[in-house]
Parts: structure tokens; C-alpha cells; sequence
């Protein structure tokens, strides 16, 4: 089911669409928008990105960097026979989704995110560890 979550953005006065990656943060990790950004930022200025520029999409790498250091860990998707992974199939609890150019949160089965990216397929996810 799709929870609609801006995870903060508009509270913290931000109107960008291209943020995925902050408010799946914001909302699994349960932090404040502002603090979600800046800790991607500087994860980017560090990592692949080299310059913190977080506008048009963080790299996995970045990611991974971000959450680690919150003490999440990276999972593949399952694999199936026929069928690409959804963010139906990653196990409850709260995670991030890397989908195809996408990330979102998910909470519990739900998917929550500003626009209904069920379709999208699943690559792997972080969860607390």
C-alpha cells in the first residue's frame, strides 16, 4: 500500500522533486529532513560524488556510506524465477528500497513515498542492523 511521505520536506521548506534519496532517509530512519540532507550531502562530498552535489541523485556508494554510519546494512533483493523483485517481497520492518534510478522507504509492507513507485523493480534494500 502506498503511504504518501514527503518526509518532511515541506515542513522543512524545500519544494525540489528530485530528493528521493533524502526522504527515504528522513522517513526510515525516522530524522528531520534538514538532518537527512546534510547527511547525504556530506557522505557525497566525501564519496563517489566528490563534491556533495545531491540534486540530481545519490550514488549507491554514497548511500551505503550514509547508512552505514546510522548501522545499516546492504541486502539483495531475492531472486525469483519469472519475476523481478518488489518492495512487496523485502521483509517487514523499516528499509530503504534501491529501485531502477529511485529510492524509497518502506515501513511494515507499506511503501511510502510521494508518487506510486510499486511498479518499480527492486534491487536490494538497507536495514538497521
Amino acid at each position: 500500500m502506498l503511504v504518501y511521505d514527503d518526509g518532511g520536506r515541506k515542513v522543512a521548506g524545500f519544494k525540489t522533486q528530485t530528493d528521493c534519496g533524502i526522504r527515504a532517509v528522513a522517513v526510515a530512519c525516522g530524522l528531520p529532513y534538514k538532518q537527512a540532507r546534510k547527511l547525504l550531502q556530506e557522505h557525497a562530498r566525501k564519496g563517489k560524488a566528490g563534491n556533495g552535489a545531491i540534486a540530481r541523485g545519490i550514488y549507491k556508494e554514497d548511500m551505503t556510506s550514509a547508512l552505514e554510519s546510522l548501522g545499516w546494512v546492504w541486502r539483495s533483493a531475492p531472486k525469483f524465477t519469472g519475476r523481478k523483485a518488489r518492495y512487496t517481497d523485502i521483509p517487514r520492518g523499516r528499509v530503504i528500497v534501491r529501485m531502477a534510478r529511485h529510492y524509497a522507504a518502506v515501513i511494515d509492507g507499506n511503501l511510502h513515498d510521494t508518487w506510486d513507485s510499486s511498479r518499480k523493480m527492486v534491487y536490494g534494500y538497507w536495514e538497521k542492523s
